[in-house]
């Protein structure tokens, strides 16, 4: 039996995982919920219902996993918690600062009506997570540096495009190369915020929009550019659908450690993504995580999990003799 799977939201994210259950034999959708009129939305998968978000609860004994496609900021934290009343839940919440009360609320959510939880799915967190743990495990006596890019921010290119006299923009965050090669090298830098990464903007202006206005409001924006070395390109609206559609993303965990007793043996451990599409490669995160929902409900495990909390082998379709017999 095919493990029957939802999605909240049908943005890059929802047709990301619409894709990603094509390659899970195992898995099935069923169901696609929207805030648009379901009239106006087109899926690819032809079996699938398209139904009204509000209607989500008349699905209750039909969907196995509801995958939650909304966004960090105002969505996720009010629907996954609800959700999990009714369903066995995943989500890519990314707030990092904000896990543990997210964690706190679906965990209260999900206890109570039985279900499982999955929450903050994705590479980072998610992969990167894990990978820092592992790490921080094996090398105890360490550091830790982190990586993102070269790759799209979503989040800051919507900042640029709040700004008045923008029409549209992207922004790309950019590994400095020089911080990542004395990281690689063994020596354990102190690294500011400016001194890991920069930002490349490129923008579309409004006609008549003051170029010179625009480039210092960016370069100044509190949380988001100030604290970075930040390069602006005014570009033509031909240009940056030509050049800049994409999303791609990535970048690089690594903790370089010692051992002996006296230290004197230096070890690196380094695990890098390169990502044509950032939403695609986290909506595959997210139903290999599915999967793993499915298995421990059907345990009767319930509450709210991460990925810390997962062993690797619900992850796959292969049962557990496969797995060692193939890959160990």
């Amino acid at each position: 039996m095919s493990i029957r799977i939802g999605i909240m939201g049908y943005g890059n994210l929802g047709r990301g995982v619409e894709c990603a259950i094509r390659q899970n034999p195992d898995m099935e959708l069923v169901a696609v919920f929207t805030r648009r009129d379901p009239a106006d939305v087109m899926i690819l998968t032809k079996t699938a219902a398209i139904c009204r978000a509000e209607e989500a609860a008349q699905w209750k004994d039909k969907i196995d996993v509801l995958i939650l496609c909304g966004g960090s900021a105002t969505d996720l934290p009010k629907q996954t918690p609800e959700y999990a009343k009714l369903f066995n839940v995943v989500d890519s919440f990314d707030t990092h600062a904000r896990i543990p009360e997210h964690f706190a609320a679906v965990d209260a959510a999900a206890k109570e009506s039985g279900k499982i939880g999955i929450i903050s799915v994705g590479w980072d967190p998610g992969l990167f997570s894990l990978n820092r743990m592992y790490a921080n495990a094996i090398l105890p006596e360490g550091k830790d540096y982190t990586f993102w890019g070269k790759g799209v921010s979503q989040g800051h290119s919507d900042a640029i495009r709040r700004i008045e006299g923008v029409k549209d923009g992207k922004q790309y965050t950019i590994p400095v190369e020089s911080a990542l090669e004395a990281v690689r090298n063994g020596e354990n830098p102190e690294l500011s915020t400016r001194e890991k990464h920069t930002r490349e903007c490129f923008v579309v202006l409004e006609e008549g929009a003051d170029a010179n206005k625009v480039e210092q409001e960016i370069k100044t924006m509190p949380n988001y550019f100030a604290d970075y070395d930040t390069t602006v390109h005014f570009i033509s609206e031909e240009e940056l659908k030509a050049n800049h559609s994409g999303i791609p993303h990535g970048g690089f965990v690594l903790r370089s450690g010692r051992t002996g007793w006296e230290k004197e043996n230096s070890h690196l451990i380094e695990y890098r993504l390169k990502l044509d599409s950032n939403p695609e490669f986290t909506s595959s995160v997210i139903v290999a995580y599915a999967r793993a929902a499915y298995r421990l409900a059907k345990e009767g495990q319930t509450g709210c999990k991460t990925v810390f909390d997962i062993a690797p082998a619900y992850l796959s379709a292969k049962d557990g003799a496969e797995l060692r017999a193939s890959m160990l």
